[in-house]
């Protein structure tokens, strides 16, 4: 990202940028997989791959204040067993950054969104309404094999696009995780994944000094996003907050294959 792009955002860019930077904290305390909508922003408003240098460090903000209000939430066994897969998932998103073109990103990402919440839908379908507050289902071989296969794909679409909110959280609404137990292992699990891709993110040339002083200026939108996120979960009933998290990721799917 060069100085001119930069200095040369209008008003309105600077403040639809900031606006994506609050859904950000929002969906981090909230809704998650809403922030593809922050991802839609950023990629419009800059060049395809600027975007994605930009949008990376706020995501982390947003990640450290989800973690420190939901970090008694976390599912750690859950955690573990996805933390292999999904570093496999980033290598080959590095990968396939090298050689594909924003069009080709857009169209995979966005066709394993869509996927993801069909497969989730039908699962939910299936599945007993009452959910346990601790998920047992990645002790399981059918589990586990699960565990891997969104852990790649999450891993995969967080890499070439920070898409990955979507599919990990289709992940955990397929296994059961209720409001809080979901918020809380998202938190970790982003937190985590974000912060390893600091260096493929640098290595690529999307994170520079130009790319991190307009960070500077938009993580202050993080916080109040975040803090009207923490305000509204108490205020949304389970069957609502799945739904809202569905759509959210139908949404973010679509946006990437008409764009």
């Amino acid at each position: 990202m060069n100085t001119s792009t930069l200095w040369d955002l209008t008003g309105w860019e600077f403040a639809a940028l900031a606006f994506a930077a609050l859904l950000v904290g929002f969906s981090k305390t909230a809704v998650s997989g809403a922030n593809t909508v922050s991802l839609a922003v950023f990629a419009a408003v800059l060049p395809a791959r600027a975007s994605t240098g930009v949008l990376l460090p706020i995501l982390i903000a947003g990640d450290v204040l989800a973690v420190l209000t939901y970090r008694r939430h976390a599912h750690w066994p859950t955690l573990w067993r996805l933390f292999p897969a999904v570093a496999a998932g980033v290598v080959v998103g590095t990968v396939f950054l090298l050689w594909a073109d924003d069009g080709i990103v857009r169209t995979s990402i966005g066709a394993i969104l869509l996927l993801m919440a069909g497969v989730t839908v039908w699962r939910r379908r299936r599945a007993d309404a009452a959910a346990e507050d601790e998920p047992d289902g990645v002790v399981t071989r059918a589990g586990r094999l699960k565990a891997r296969s969104y852990g790649v794909l999450g891993g995969f679409t967080t890499m070439v696009a920070n898409a990955g909110g979507p599919v990990m959280s289709m992940y955990l609404l397929s296994a059961g995780f209720r409001k809080f137990g979901f918020l809380g292992t998202s938190a970790f699990f982003f937190l985590i994944v974000n912060t390893s891709k600091l260096p493929f993110s640098a290595g690529l040339g999307l994170i520079d000094a130009d790319s991190l002083l307009l960070d500077a200026a938009l993580v202050l939108f993080v916080v109040p996003g975040a803090l009207l996120g923490k305000w509204a979960v108490t205020r949304i009933d389970q069957r609502l907050f799945e739904q809202l998290v569905i759509a959210a990721t139908v949404v973010g799917g679509l946006q990437l294959l008409l764009r």
